[in-house]
This record gives structure tokens, sequence and C-alpha cells, in this order.
């Protein structure tokens, strides 16, 4: 098997260190501990020394939230959407309205009227 250069690779009950995620995903740590703090990705645990460990599924949340940004998608949208995504499938609806009213926002600002 073939893996993509910076590829992270974990097993199960592996985490990652702030600076491997930041260095996979080319965001300042910084950015990653906003994200946190706004309720984009996360809960991310941390160990006795108060180090961020990440797992699989926040890996996931930041790719998401990382394409959602690079197609100008806003924070609070993201925001709304996180705290609907961590709710459940009952939520499928709401969040599908929110994707598509940034991509009416989106479109908009491509091809203003």
């Amino acid at each position: 098997m073939e893996l993509a250069p910076g590829a992270i690779i974990l097993m199960v009950g592996d985490y990652v260190k702030i600076g491997q995620v930041s260095q996979k995903y080319n965001v300042s740590a910084d950015t990653l501990r906003y994200y946190e703090k706004i309720g984009l990705i996360g809960p991310v645990r941390k160990n006795k020394s108060n180090v961020r460990n990440y797992d699989e599924e926040v890996l996931k949340q930041i790719e998401f939230v990382m394409c959602m940004r690079q197609a100008n998608v806003s924070i609070e949208a993201l925001i709304r959407y996180m705290k609907l995504y961590k709710k459940g499938d009952e939520t499928l609806a709401e969040r599908r309205k929110i994707l598509q009213d940034e991509l009416k926002n989106v479109n908009n600002d491509v091809n203003p009227v």
C-alpha cells in the first residue's frame, strides 16, 4: 500500500500530537486550538501533562472543516453545522440546509447578480 506524503496512520486507540496535525493539514497549532475552543472540532483528549491528543474522529472533523473553509463556508455556519453533527443523524436535514445556504452564498460571491 502506498501512502500519500504526510499521511498519518492511526490504529485503534492511537493519538496524534498537535504538531503532527498542524504539519499534516498545514494549519497552525493556534488555529487548531481556536477551532477546538469554538466547537468546530473535538472534544480533543488531553494527557496528564495537558498535551492534546487527536484521535481519528477529530482528524476527520479537521479534514471536513479545512475542506469547508477552502470552499469559503463561513465559520458561523460551520459552528452551527458541527453542533448539529454532534447531535447525530436526526439533524441531517438541518445540516443539509446549512450547506445548501452556504453554497448559495458562495455562488453569489462568485457570480454576483
